[in-house]
């Protein structure tokens, strides 16, 4: 069965389509006969459970999205005229939780191979003002977590994991997200597990002080978590804080799709694997480079991209791709290309590899409810297009 997206007389190959197991909706179910649909219920808790148990993580706490897990690490660390380095390709929520704390954002560049933070240049950007290295696992492939925690112990730094894209990756056995001081997870509607919207962070240091601040911060400023536990007879306001705490449906959706990860991995992959396969053994003169996997360790194919020699080579392979109803897109613009890059003081000639790179990368439908007959008609359209450029 081919998956398509029927608009009237239009049919496309959709870029996405998230996974649905068979008990989202009866553990949503299950909720509304409990009764609780706020936050830190039985499915908070459950989710948790298998995230700490699965990842090895010391201590998981659930958040309403990645976005606000950095948000809540950086508000922790007191940034406030402090440095965080992090590479300029990836998303504006990574930068966005840094000067939302009163940081500044430090950028630097990335790999040309696999896309994440090089390490060959993050020492030249600390100085005396940094407090923390910011890595992203783009497109589910494992930065160089060795060398980047060598850095920390040397100067003295926080490593938080945006692993956004890499949750089931790993890093030499070590699951992404937990080898930093702290790792921040999206579940997203695009990510591979998802419940719409929502996220994770991952406390990867052993103290009680700690957790019990972050738990403040995460309960709106309060101690509720004492309250909870029945340590104290009142919660009061005890700190700055936010709302971080997802609604139980959301997470009843997600433990739903937790059970299911090894199933909804394995069809993902190999849907990976089959583009893979095919462009290392099909070679297109326009083609510069493609997605290789993750070379430190599992991978959960997150993304499939490849970069195009040039840029209008990649325009007219999208607009090409659009005529055949395959749906493809673009990735980030980096932000010290962006608007609020600018204003930032940053210049458009700082990274030249990510400017270029950016304009030439395509990335193709991925998702595990593609099967392979689909895929097939994708790489077909895909070898009839290339052929032409």
């Amino acid at each position: 069965m081919l998956f398509f997206l029927n608009r009237g007389d239009l049919v496309k190959i959709v870029f996405n389509k998230p996974y649905q197991s068979k008990n989202e909706s009866t553990y949503i179910q299950h909720v509304l006969e409990l009764g609780k649909t706020g936050g830190d219920g039985f499915y908070t808790e459950q989710c948790q459970s298998w995230l700490e148990e699965n990842l090895k993580s010391k201590k998981v706490l659930m958040t309403t999205s990645c976005t606000h897990a950095l948000e809540l690490v950086f508000q922790l660390l007191e940034l406030k005229d402090f440095e965080v380095i992090m590479p300029s390709y990836t998303f504006p929520s990574t930068a966005n939780a840094v000067l939302l704390n009163g940081g500044k954002v430090v950028f630097t560049e990335v790999n040309q191979e696999h896309l994440c933070i090089d390490v060959q240049h993050i020492e030249e950007k600390i100085t005396p003002k940094t407090k923390a290295i910011l890595v992203v696992h783009y497109g589910g492939v494992s930065c160089d977590m060795d060398t980047i925690m060598a850095l920390a112990n040397k100067y003295n730094l926080v490593v938080i994991e945006d692993a956004a894209q890499g949750f089931l990756s790993s890093y030499k056995n070590k699951s992404l997200g937990t080898i930093g001081h702290f790792g921040c997870f999206s579940f997203h509607e695009t990510k591979n597990i998802n419940c719409g919207e929502g996220g994770a962070l991952s406390i990867n240091i052993d103290n009680p002080i700690l957790m019990e601040t972050v738990e403040n911060i995460r309960r709106k400023g309060t101690n509720k978590y004492a309250f909870d536990k029945g340590e104290v007879f009142f919660y009061e306001w005890v700190s700055e804080g936010s709302s971080y705490s997802p609604s139980e449906i959301l997470m009843a959706y997600l433990y739903a799709q937790l059970k299911e990860s090894e199933n909804i991995q394995e069809k993902r992959i190999n849907v990976f694997n089959l583009y893979q396969q095919w462009f290392t053994t099909t070679h297109y003169e326009s083609i510069e480079s493609f997605s290789r996997g993750n070379p430190f360790g599992n991978f959960n194919a997150h993304i499939f991209y490849v970069i195009f020699k040039q840029e209008q080579q990649a325009i007219k392979f999208r607009e090409q791709l659009a005529l055949e109803n395959v749906v493809a897109y673009t990735h980030f613009i980096p932000l010290h290309l962006s608007k609020m890059g600018e204003e930032l003081g940053n210049q458009r000639d700082d990274f030249p590899f990510e400017a270029s790179v950016y304009k030439r990368l395509i990335r193709l439908p991925i998702h595990s409810m593609m099967d392979k007959e689909t895929i097939e008609m994708i790489i077909i359209k895909i070898d009839t297009i290339l052929k032409r450029l």
